[in-house]
């Protein structure tokens, strides 16, 4: 399994000109072979900073998504209002529930 964790930093003031863009790109992704899950959080408005999770059965199923049609429309939607990125991926040996 493949986790990306990341934070991006964006234009405040195209926040809401973004969200049409992001709602439609998530919709699409969650359709994806290999798309455990995929999340995207608006952490902060007023600043500009969003938080993205995401899960893939594998790093071939992650990399057909960063080639797929809908990421490439997303990110031509997004590429004058982000000023920064900082994205990780991690290969998870081993997953359990947490218990509470």
């Amino acid at each position: 399994m493949i986790i990306v964790i990341g934070r991006v930093e964006y234009d405040p003031a195209a926040t809401e000109r973004l969200q049409p863009a992001l709602d439609a790109m998530m919709r699409a992704t969650w359709a994806e072979s290999g798309c455990l899950s995929y999340s995207i959080a608006i952490e902060s408005r007023s600043e500009g900073v969003a938080t993205v999770v995401e899960r893939w059965k594998s790093e071939a199923d992650m990399r057909a998504h960063l080639e797929s049609p809908h990421m490439a429309l997303f990110n031509d939607a997004i590429a004058d209002a982000v000023r920064g990125m900082d994205v990780k991926i991690y290969d998870v040996a081993n997953e359990r529930t947490l218990e509470l």
